[in-house]
């Protein structure tokens, strides 16, 4: 009988004269001096020595020498086919069990009982090379298959690794879980809404702009609100949800809210970062120009610096102390305003806390001002012992503190969520954020002034014709009063309502009202909304942001020639609506110190 070894010395015996009789071996193995002695030292064997039981005898026309080199090969192939017949168990074992490339089990997978030597194997090449390809194809077709993560923390990744995360580079139970979370709005409506654990708060944000219907414009952020402890943050682009709601108590919520001062920094940084409030320790020349930059620099030291109202630890009393924060974390002077190291204690650090806003500082702290902020360690739910209460004395002060605190904490992540917004997920069928409402996608400019209707495609003969079609609409609208018609679109009734279906119209709140919601959407220059008088009936309030200071400007009615007008600057410009007022001045600033910009929302979810 035909031993496996003796068919491999055949193999060995052919390696000189026939390369490519090992298909599948590399060439480095062919040169190798193992083999190469192993083909000079081994007898060559007689065809007729292979006869034996169950093998059929070889032709006779292998005996020719001269034939010798294509003859032979054809035996091999002969003598496989004969190995399978006889061990058909063994051969269906080499195509199941996984083998590395050198033709070994896997490893933690013993061979089985009766297996043959590697020489055996080794005398089977074509079905090991089956299997292996069989199995990187099945490989790739698995990792083809995957879904491409987007990566939360590219920053830490190197050079060469991918801007996403593989599957397999999650645990098993982060990647499947899922996870129900309840927003809330500010009008008291919430929504539950099924998660993944990878999930971050920009992609939550855009689910529920799409849910919402309304626009999406970057600036909607996800609020964490502990109403037990009056505190209350805006969480990064970045940030993973379910890992924020894991550090969050029972009667703690997630807001959805406008927040248009989020990137605003990056924008205006004057305007939040007071000269006298920032050092460095080394010369910057750059001056508000090059504030960013070294805030974002790793290697540089920046500083803020001032005085701040704190509240000692398991007191109530606060102490007015000299503070200054730095990228180890937020430090008092014991002795004045010396930043001697001796003298310098540490309050609290940011790389296990996150900042928040202090809402109920006076009532429930017994703060000194209304311009609190907290340094609260993640580790702290109900607790009230451990977080680090300071007050600052102004908006602008308060501002300078908790942004300087983001950028020390967050880096160039934050620049990143600015310049380049996280890309969309498909977090829904054929999900799209409209770039405007739904009902004004519906709609098109369209031409009757001719026999047959048409569709205006240019935007300027667009606009120019709703200019037109309001003119003659109020032409219309002043013969119909004049003749004395009572039509439901009266203009003196219309005038006096079609505001309250604009979203920068608030209704019948108070002037704290109004300013609290000012300051939760962020005080940018341009940012208002419309109320009406408290004191007036028939007039109306404008409240605007300007330098990060609110201001109120009241809107009279005013009659000429028997209409009815709106007017800001007592009659000098008038306006027959509310909505004519604000497109007005959203393009002129007129008598105000600056132009509308962003008007203060609230969707009811």
């Amino acid at each position: 009988m035909l031993h496996a070894s003796n068919a491999l010395q055949i193999r060995q015996c052919n390696w000189k004269k026939e390369p490519m009789a090992l298909a599948g071996c590399p060439d480095s193995f062919l040169h190798h001096p193992y083999y190469q002695d192993q083909v000079e030292q081994t007898p060559p064997l007689s065809p007729r020595d292979l006869a034996g039981p169950g093998f059929p005898a070889p032709p006779d026309r292998l005996t020719n020498h001269q034939e010798d080199d294509v003859d032979l090969e054809a035996l091999v192939n002969d003598v496989n086919a004969s190995l399978e017949s006889l061990y058909p168990a063994r051969s269906m074992q080499s195509e199941t069990v996984p083998l590395l490339q050198n033709g070994q089990h896997a490893r933690g997978q013993p061979p089985a009982s009766g297996t043959r030597s590697l020489q055996a194997q080794r005398s089977q090449p074509v079905h090991i090379l089956a299997v292996r390809r069989l199995q990187e194809e099945d490989q790739q077709l698995r990792t083809s298959s995957l879904p491409a993560i987007p990566n939360p923390f590219p920053e830490l990744c190197g050079p060469g690794s991918p801007p996403v995360l593989t599957r397999g580079s999650l645990p098993p139970s982060q990647a499947a879980a899922k996870q129900d979370v309840r927003v809330f709005s500010e009008d008291g409506t919430s929504r539950v809404v099924e998660i993944a654990a990878d999930m971050t708060a920009r992609d939550l944000c855009q689910l529920l702009v799409y849910r919402s219907h309304c626009v999406d414009d970057n600036s909607w952020t996800l609020v964490e609100h502990h109403p037990h402890l009056g505190l209350e943050r805006y969480l990064e682009d970045h940030e993973l949800v379910v890992q924020v709601e894991s550090t969050m108590a029972s009667e703690s919520k997630f807001l959805f809210r406008k927040n248009y001062a989020k990137y605003e920094f990056f924008k205006n940084p004057t305007n939040f970062f007071p000269e006298q409030m920032v050092t460095w320790c080394q010369q910057s020349n750059g001056g508000h120009n090059q504030l960013l930059q070294n805030f974002l620099n790793s290697s540089s030291c920046p500083e803020i610096q001032g005085f701040l109202h704190v509240k000692e630890l398991g007191k109530k009393s606060w102490r007015k102390l000299y503070v200054c924060l730095r990228r180890s974390g937020l430090y008092c002077s014991t002795k004045g305003a010396s930043k001697e190291p001796r003298h310098l204690q540490l309050l609290g650090g940011l790389e296990e806390s996150s900042v928040f806003s202090l809402i109920t500082g006076r009532k429930q702290y017994g703060a000194p001002t209304d311009y609190g902020f907290c340094i609260k360690p993640n580790k702290v739910r109900n607790e009230t012992k451990e977080l680090r209460l300071l007050c600052a004395e102004d908006e602008q002060g308060r501002t300078c503190w908790m942004t300087a605190c983001r950028l020390l904490k967050y880096g160039m992540l934050l620049y990143q969520n600015f310049r380049i917004p996280p890309p969309r997920k498909a977090l829904l069928p054929s999900f799209s954020t409209p770039v405007r409402s739904v009902s004004e996608n519906s709609l098109v400019a369209m031409d009757f002034s001719g026999q047959t209707g048409r569709v205006i495609e240019n935007p300027a003969e667009a606009q120019s014709a709703a200019l037109e079609e309001g003119h003659a609409w109020r032409k219309r609208s002043t013969r119909m009063n004049i003749l004395g018609s009572q039509s439901p679109l009266h203009p003196s009734t219309l005038s006096t309502v079609i505001h309250r279906t604009q979203h920068w119209f608030h209704g019948r709140i108070s002037r704290e009202e109004s300013h609290r919601i000012i300051k939760q959407q962020g005080l940018v220059d341009g940012l208002f909304l419309l109320r009406d008088s408290q004191s007036n009936p028939k007039a109306f309030v404008l409240t605007l942001c300007h330098h990060q200071k609110i201001k109120n400007f009241q809107i009279l009615p005013c009659e000429d020639d028997g209409q009815m007008f709106f007017s800001l600057d007592d009659g000098n410009t008038k306006f027959s609506d509310l909505i004519q007022l604000v497109d007005f001045y959203q393009l002129n600033k007129g008598v105000l110190p600056c132009k509308l910009k962003h008007h203060c929302i609230r969707v009811a979810l």
